[in-house]
């Protein structure tokens, strides 16, 4: 499970600025132009350690932010979303991003703040084209790598001193090291599952927060890494369309559902808050309040829907899906394969394949000769809908109201679901499934903690 906004996930192909144009002279006025720059929050004129002002920065604060990435993903390309990639401990460990920090102390007034958010956006790419050039610096072939060893040993070691300059080495600093030396391996050839591996194993976690490493280590890690680089680490020749919706398939069969934690075996949850609205009014909100008030109506359809205790099918999902699109009428089920991921997960079509979802759906609802934990049953429909895809947009935000529906279905409501949404779930992954289902049950146990001490909130 990898958080669609984290930097530290992007491959190469996804920042190589030779594949995604970026015109610096205009950043200011496409980021003014996006919706989260029409309401930006204001800080609470409160201390830094004040508890009235941590909770703004981890929820309406940090919320807008999500969003602005978000907006610049779709403007520019995934690539943008290192904007926040700031030093030490801000919103993610150990970036190369000096002008933002974190919401906490990033987000003043609307002008200072969407100053800082141009800044760090044009820093973050400037970073990218410096490394570009540096990888063309070196020139050199997997195949001839006998040859070059030396060559290669340079190479790294400039890299990790680059990155050991960019990042201060403060907290976290390590990961991002770590990503840029993938990055020059694939981008001169080394298949990305074995850059990853050649990479970790020449560090060998000898790297550490807070800690910039000797020139001896340095030398040393550059050194594995050359002479374990071989002819044959290069990229295999393309193998057949996989369908990851055949693998998602074999992998449902095989999770341990009844794993998940039970934690709505204790009945009825009714928050003080609406966790669902809320983060729909924030996040969704900010990048464009059409799609926050689509959202908020198939919500409230679908409480209607778990009221009643409607099946969950795909003729349920479609009904939501209307608003979720703004579409004149129910979008139909797809009719050729399905593309996500930036590419990586393809979802093959048959003639059975809505029969399938809505056979999976259907093991949503609670009893049958096997009875599921609800945890387990949520967040198997809400990866259902991932993976059939069944429409040609808004597959997440159907995933989710699935997920919001299973559990409203048996009078659960959360107050928060901020592990719920933005973020990104593989289809061959084993562990995903029960890791949504276990941040679930967190959410469903605060949620009930929370309503039996009013007064308390979601921190």
């Amino acid at each position: 499970m990898i958080p669609d906004l984290a930097p530290g996930s992007l491959r190469w192909d996804e920042v190589d600025p030779a594949r995604h144009p970026f015109d610096a002279a205009s950043a200011a006025e496409a980021v003014h132009s996006l919706g989260p720059a029409r309401c930006v929050p204001r800080r609470p004129d409160l201390p830094a350690s004040d508890p009235v002002l941590i909770a703004w920065s981890r929820g309406e604060a940090e919320l807008w932010a999500h969003a602005m990435s978000h907006a610049l993903l779709q403007r520019y390309g995934r690539w943008a979303v290192g904007w926040r990639w700031a030093h030490d401990e801000g919103d993610f460990d150990g970036g190369p991003v000096g002008s933002w920090c974190c919401p906490r102390d990033s987000i003043t007034t609307p002008t200072e703040t969407l100053a800082r958010v141009v800044a760090a956006l044009c820093e973050w790419r400037g970073w990218l084209e410096s490394l570009a050039r540096w990888f063309e610096a070196y020139p050199l072939e997997l195949a001839g790598v006998e040859d070059q060893r030396i060559l290669w040993e340079r190479a790294a070691r400039n890299l990790i001193l680059q990155v050991v300059d960019r990042t201060g080495c403060g907290s976290g600093w390590y990961g991002h090291c770590r990503q840029v030396l993938t990055w020059f391996l694939g981008r001169w050839g080394a298949a990305p599952g074995v850059a990853q591996g050649l990479v970790d194993e020449a560090i060998g976690g000898r790297f550490r927060s807070w800690t910039g490493p000797g020139t001896v280590l340095v030398d040393d890690v550059a050194e594995r890494l050359a002479l374990s680089l071989r002819p044959g680490s290069g990229t295999r020749r393309a193998e057949p369309a996989r369908d990851h919706l055949r693998h998602w398939l074999a992998v449902r069969e095989s999770v341990p559902w009844h794993e998940a934690p039970d934690s709505g075996a204790d009945g009825p949850v009714a928050p003080s808050r609406d966790g669902a609205a809320e983060d729909i009014r924030a996040f969704d909100g900010a990048i464009d309040p059409a799609r926050a008030e689509g959202l908020l109506t198939a919500v409230e359809l679908l409480r209607a829907d778990a009221a009643r205790g409607a099946p969950l099918d795909f003729a349920l999902l479609r009904r939501w899906q209307q608003h979720v699109l703004g579409a004149s009428q129910p979008p139909p089920f797809r009719n050729s394969p399905a593309f996500a991921k930036g590419g990586r997960e393809r979802y093959g079509i048959g003639p059975d394949t809505r029969a399938r979802l809505d056979a999976c759906l259907a093991e949503s609802a609670p009893g049958g000769g096997q009875p599921l934990p609800l945890t387990a049953r949520a967040a198997r429909a809400c990866l259902d809908v991932c993976f059939f895809h069944p429409f040609d947009d808004g597959n997440a935000r159907s995933a989710f109201l699935a997920l919001v529906f299973v559990l409203a279905r048996e009078g659960i409501a959360l107050d928060d679901v901020r592990l719920l949404r933005r973020v990104t779930f593989l289809a061959g992954s084993a562990q995903d499934p029960l890791i949504l289902a276990r941040y679930i049950g967190i959410h469903i146990t605060e949620s009930r903690r929370r309503a039996a001490a009013p007064g308390s909130a979601p921190g």
